[in-house]
């Protein structure tokens, strides 16, 4: 009979793992921390980007016999307020905020809801010529959008709606962009099982839309939203046809009517421009925050 010595009780050890050195940790690192050239090129395209902001404000801030020395100024004056005064009442900027704000809120809405229904038509569901439609709605985005401008306005004429808001805001309640923009989404961050067990619970087709198609599809219809109100803000080209500056006018139609007369006051110009600018600026202020969130989110779950 064999007798274990105290040293053969021993259990047998497991190998040593092997040690992570500081080299693979500072390689780790590099792809979360910055260098100092990365700060710098960050810090030259901020100054790029928000250098035309500032300008208008200098700008703004100024007279018009200023603007017109060379070199020009590149600090503020002290003509802001009553600039911004003269902006406010010349060319009613209150009425155009209010009518640009009910304009882009309803563009942007329209956009999302039926851009995403759409999207989720064609990425999903089954039905004749899906292919054919799908065709036709990205040949749509080939059209220069001036060829539509005449029978736009003789329909828009014929309903009587020119210089009213709906002349502006139904025209644009879906866009082609939109809608391949959404069917590309939800290709791949919605998948088809998840709808097919709702089906098998009984869900409706409305039901599935909102409970299922939608919390999926949010950060897209963050990123839809966020540029087709930016568009629907700024957008000259189709308000200036329908609408005009004593009636309905939008920020854009209301600034044509500033600065008029033998030497145009580039100061009030600015002023005004200022002051269509500066709700953009509030509405990233407070929802950008969550617009990247919500991209963020997005980008996780893929």
């Amino acid at each position: 009979m064999t007798t274990l010595t105290p040293a053969d009780r021993v259990a047998p050890q497991a190998p040593p793992a092997p040690r992570k050195g500081r080299r693979g940790k500072a390689r780790a690192g590099k792809h979360l921390h910055g260098g100092k050239f990365t700060y710098a090129v960050l810090i030259v395209f901020t100054v790029i980007s928000l250098f035309p902001l500032v300008w208008t404000a200098i700008a703004a801030s100024r007279d018009n016999h200023r603007l017109a020395q060379n070199p020009p100024p590149f600090w503020f004056g002290g003509n802001l307020f009553k600039n911004l005064e003269i902006a406010w009442t010349d060319a009613n900027m209150g009425t155009a905020l209010l009518n640009t704000a009910i304009v882009a809120g309803s563009i942007t809405v329209g956009t999302v809801v039926f851009s995403t229904l759409a999207g989720f038509a064609f990425a999903k569901l089954r039905f004749r010529f899906k292919n054919i439609l799908l065709l036709l709605v990205i040949g749509t985005m080939m059209v220069p959008p001036q060829l539509s401008v005449v029978p736009l306005y003789m329909m828009v004429a014929k309903l009587q709606w020119t210089d009213q808001l709906q002349a502006v805001i139904l025209p644009t309640l879906v866009s082609a962009f939109g809608v391949f923009f959404m069917r590309q989404y939800l290709i791949g961050a919605l998948p088809t099982e998840l709808i097919e067990a709702a089906r098998v619970d009984g869900a409706s087709s409305m039901r599935i839309v909102w409970h299922v198609v939608f919390p999926a599809a949010r950060p897209a219809m963050a990123v839809l939203g966020m540029l087709t109100f930016v568009m629907a803000w700024n957008d000259f080209f189709w308000p200036i046809i329908a609408l005009t500056q004593n009636g309905s006018p939008t920020v854009q139609v209301a600034l044509t009517g500033l600065g008029r007369g033998y030497i145009p006051d580039q100061s009030v110009i600015m002023a005004g421009a200022l002051l269509g600018t500066l709700p953009l600026l509030a509405v990233f202020v407070l929802f950008g925050k969550q617009i990247v969130g919500g991209i963020m989110q997005g980008a996780v779950k893929g």
